[in-house]
């Protein structure tokens, strides 16, 4: 990432975005929580990109260069904070439930509230951040350059239904090497990679409003039945209730 702008603080408060539009690279010497009660929202590090819908939002520690990316009609909450409840120096997923949601939105919204309701508010607000499970959804940017190829293969087409050896063949490598790989470097098996990734790009696709089943064959499910029971197990919704929360 070039031209990095330093923030030093992580501001609050709330800004419409387009699909497409962001902020790019920057970071701040404060902690930040990112939030899209509307639409999808991406965080990309040098370490990956973390993808939340509307109950999920991604803790930014402070000083970690990222950037922010709209994906559909997005409506972005930002809660920068001077502790850190989570004991998190890295990014993550978190859920978000009704409480938690109303209580990002309440505090970012513009209002009258006073300096003591506000403060009354982060104090609740912190608490259930701190009850928030942490979701293992995250993208990891691959370093080996074996690896490197095979995802960027699957990257650009979610649905190749390439086995493990045939990406080894192209990347040079062999089955072994590269499943070896996996789970060094992104912490999870091929499988486990690829229905990240598939989910990652589905979510992308249903923001810019595409049917469910269009966004299933296009990310490799073979139904969309199939889709919906994987999404469902990994969001707790189906995909058509995705943007109706």
């Amino acid at each position: 990432m070039s031209n990095i702008r330093h923030m030093p603080e992580a501001p609050t408060g709330h800004r419409p975005l387009t699909t497409g539009a962001g902020i790019d690279a920057h970071r701040h010497d404060t902690h930040q929580i990112v939030y899209a009660c509307r639409g999808v929202l991406s965080v990309t590090t040098d370490a990956g990109t973390w993808v939340a819908p509307a109950n999920r939002a991604i803790w930014v520690p402070a000083g970690t260069v990222h950037e922010h990316r709209a994906h559909g009609d997005t409506d972005l909450r930002l809660v920068g904070l001077t502790r850190n409840p989570l004991r998190l120096g890295r990014p993550a997923v978190l859920a978000v439930g009704p409480l938690l949601r109303e209580l990002i939105i309440a505090y970012t919204a513009e209002s009258a509230a006073s300096e003591p309701e506000r403060a009354r508010l982060l104090a609740v607000l912190l608490d259930q951040l701190k009850r928030a499970p942490e979701q293992p959804f995250h993208l990891p940017t691959p370093r080996d350059p074996r690896l490197a190829t095979a995802c960027a293969a699957l990257h650009h087409d979610p649905a190749d239904p390439a086995t493990l050896a045939q990406l080894a063949a192209r990347a040079g490598t062999s089955e072994r090497t590269l499943a070896r790989l996996f789970r060094a470097e992104l912490g999870m098996s091929f499988p486990q990679w690829r229905t990240q990734l598939r989910l990652h790009h589905a979510l992308l696709l249903l923001a810019d409003g595409l049917p469910v089943t269009a966004v299933a064959h296009r990310c490799g499910w073979a139904t969309a039945s199939a889709f919906i029971d994987v999404f469902k197990k990994a969001f707790g919704y189906t995909p058509g209730r995705a943007f109706t929360l």
